[in-house]
């Protein structure tokens, strides 16, 4: 699976990080980074769940 990130709709809410914190950050600065762009399969859900709060709808899960 492979996590991307639609930037031009992310607000840095920072709820995916509080879904999946191995695989989503949000910094001092107010923008979101992505840890972990290929996570391993095993954390599907959590990515699904952060894929599923996002109130921008800026994530998606590809594969």
């Amino acid at each position: 699976m492979k996590v991307k990130v639609d930037y031009d709709l992310c607000e840095s809410n920072g709820l995916c990080v509080m879904a999946a914190p191995d695989v989503f950050d949000l910094r001092d600065d107010d923008q979101l980074y992505v840890l972990d762009e290929t996570p391993d399969e095993s954390r599907r859900a959590a990515v699904e769940d952060a894929v599923q709060v996002c109130p921008k709808q800026a994530l998606r899960i590809e594969g």
